[in-house]
């Protein structure tokens, strides 16, 4: 995703968004049940919970609470078809 960023909105924006999503990490993992919990086939994605990344909204961040922390599973933009890369 950085690549992507790097290559067709620049250095700058690429940065920005490594930033906002550590920044909505750190948020979740803070807050862990904010996440809208999304319905899934896979068994290995039960509970995982879909949130924005904080100033880039049309990425979306997919994670799992777990215990005392989060798992990120992915994050892609909101273009993509989330139900399928999760199926």
């Amino acid at each position: 995703m950085l690549v992507y960023l790097i290559e067709n909105a620049g250095v700058e924006v690429a940065k920005r968004f490594r930033q906002a999503a550590a920044d909505t990490f750190v948020e979740l993992a803070r807050n862990p049940l904010i996440g809208a919990v999304r319905k899934v086939r896979r068994p290995e994605f039960r509970g995982v919970r879909m949130w924005r990344v904080r100033r880039f909204e049309s990425y979306l961040v997919f994670y799992a609470p777990k215990h005392d922390r989060i798992i990120v599973e992915r994050v892609i933009h909101s273009s993509q078809d989330y139900t399928r890369l999760l199926k």
